[in-house]
């Protein structure tokens, strides 16, 4: 497929049918979505892979207790067989320009020295990487926040202080579903996006 029909194609999928994806699909996926750029080759991101039931429900028993389930608006989000969690790592960010090669810049003194978290705009690039990845590969994915509970599941999954989750990503087989409400909105014209020459 070429990236501009991968682009055009990649929606937000909420239904997943239970079928598996295969391991070796799911490192493919992760292959390319490490090749992302990253300021100064820092690479500070990780993904933290789920797969199948046991692994997945880990992640839904904590963020989405069962007793929260009745009207979940998406209940066959709960099907995805694949749930990776990008990382940000800003000490990585921080000890690559602490190097010889960086030291110049002064952002190796300290995150705060940071006028942009680019480990997390980094990450983000990584998981739009995957997201196209996964549609090439045929596949579903969702792009979500983690609004409950983040802390408890970080110790629960036993991720490392000063790593974050930038969210979560569903990947799987899409089943039949409805568009949402939002996929209903139209993509702003480029007339009142792009700017050439000044604002």
């Amino acid at each position: 497929m070429e990236l501009g029909d991968a682009v055009r194609r990649r929606r937000m999928v909420r239904n997943f049918t239970d079928e598996p994806v295969a391991p070796e699909v799911v490192d493919a996926l992760l292959d390319l979505a490490r090749r992302a750029p990253s300021a100064g080759n820092s690479q500070g991101w990780h993904f933290l892979v789920l797969e199948g039931p046991e692994q997945t429900s880990r992640f839904w028993d904590v963020t989405l207790p069962p007793e929260r389930r009745d009207g979940f608006r998406w209940p066959g989000l709960l099907r995805a067989p694949v749930i990776v969690l990008p990382m940000a790592d800003a000490g990585a960010y921080v000890a690559r320009y602490a190097e010889d090669d960086k030291a110049r810049t002064g952002l190796g003194a300290s995150e705060d020295a940071w006028p942009v978290p680019y480990w997390v705009v980094d990450t983000a690039f990584a998981t739009m990487t995957l997201l196209h990845a996964v549609v090439d590969a045929g596949l579903g994915a969702l792009f979500f926040g983690i609004f409950r509970e983040e802390e408890r599941l970080l110790r629960s999954l036993g991720v490392p202080e000063g790593i974050r989750p930038i969210g979560a990503v569903a990947i799987g087989h899409p089943a039949p579903d409805e568009p949402g409400r939002s996929a209903a909105r139209p993509r702003r014209p480029a007339d009142q996006v792009v700017h050439r020459g000044g604002w």
